[in-house]
């Protein structure tokens, strides 16, 4: 029996959350549609859980089935990849809503909606090309400033431990091992050495671990 799937990217903030929810619930009940299953997402999380997340979706969706969303933007950071998925929809014969947007395509067999995606998929196209050529001339101009490009010698880069300088030093303090702080933090004890060796160097004579006697 097809169902009905609601699919929701929600921002940190709890009110956009509920925006896209409230939204999804009037246009369900406008139209005498009962909603089977909801989808969310936290837009903070990282980009392969993201991926996966969208994926599970379209694994979920078979013929028949209809997809709602609030707005297009929810179904990508970019317009080809709005486009992918909506392409993707189609083939599954699956019916697509955007409510904002006024869009409904009909699964497969709407002409209408072939016509409209490989539509967006020439502006899809143009925007990349767009996005590309602003680069080249943003570094073109910048070259011919003088201006050095990319990171400068001896900076820092951002690392998934910034902040976390005083509960490290916490838990050093404490006698938990290295081995057990980069797993505490999820990350390689490589990555956790490098950041005390260039952030917290006191903290990194201090407790450098033994090394292995031969």
């Amino acid at each position: 029996m097809p169902q009905v799937f609601a699919y929701i990217r929600v921002s940190t903030a709890k009110q956009d959350h509920q925006n896209q929810e409230l939204e999804i619930r009037r246009y369900a009940d406008k139209e005498g549609i009962q909603i089977d299953h909801w989808f969310r997402l936290e837009a903070s999380s990282r980009k392969s859980t993201k991926e996966r997340r969208l994926d599970e979706l379209l694994d979920e969706l078979e013929s028949g089935d209809t997809l709602i969303v609030s707005e297009l933007s929810r179904l990508g950071r970019s317009l080809s990849q709005i486009v992918l998925t909506i392409d993707s929809l189609r083939e599954k014969d699956v019916t697509f809503i955007a409510i904002k947007n006024g869009m409904k395509f009909n699964g497969d067999h709407d002409a209408t909606a072939k016509i409209q995606i490989a539509m967006f998929g020439v502006l899809a196209e143009i925007e990349r090309d767009l996005i590309s050529e602003r680069t080249k001339m943003g570094l073109a101009a910048a070259r011919a400033e003088g201006k050095t490009l990319g990171r400068p010698a001896g900076s820092l880069g951002k690392s998934k431990l910034d902040g976390k300088e005083k509960e490290i030093e916490e838990l050093l303090g404490k006698g938990m091992t290295r081995a057990a702080l980069a797993r505490y933090f999820e990350v390689s004890p490589p990555t956790l050495t490098s950041f005390l060796k260039t952030r917290m160097p006191d903290l990194h004579k201090a407790h450098r671990q033994p090394s292995k006697k031969k």
